[in-house]
């Protein structure tokens, strides 16, 4: 499916690569992003224009990462998973249902516009089609609830 197509009677969102983060967050779906006030650019923006749990972020500011030799922590690092992408991945897959480390191996295997396209289809409300806020248990369009 391709950014733009229906489903049910409403556009899926287009998901830009520079939304997915290092760590394997798509940012598109958190609540730091689709908020209205001090909304979060995302993780890959330029430093100033980022809030300051991105600043002070130790994935996003790993000497790997922030040296931009790599792209996502999955690639050729000695040190993946590291135990800070460990911590964040067990507490996502408690509390909102994701792992970085199975989007990060998706990625990897699949390839990022792969992983986008199945993004879009696991991520987008039975209700109305629109995305859901990974940290909401409601959707933030049309109230359904889906988890």
């Amino acid at each position: 499916m391709k950014a733009g197509q229906k489903i049910g009677h409403r556009k899926t969102p287009a998901i830009p690569t520079t939304l997915i983060a290092p760590c394997g967050m798509n940012c598109r779906l958190c609540l730091g992003y689709v908020r209205e006030r001090n909304r979060c650019p995302g993780c890959r923006l330029l430093e100033e224009l980022n809030p300051k749990t991105r600043t002070r972020c130790r994935i996003g500011n790993c000497p790997e990462i922030a040296s931009g030799r790599l792209k996502y922590c999955s690639e050729r690092c000695a040190k993946f998973p590291c135990a800070r992408l460990k911590q964040l991945d067990k507490r996502y897959r408690t509390r909102y249902g994701m792992s970085m480390i199975e989007n990060l191996a998706r990625i990897s295997e699949f390839g990022i516009r792969r992983f986008i396209r199945d993004q879009k289809k696991k991520w987008a409300c039975p209700g109305c089609g629109e995305l859901l806020c990974v940290h909401r248990p409601v959707c933030l369009a049309c109230g359904h609830r889906w988890r």
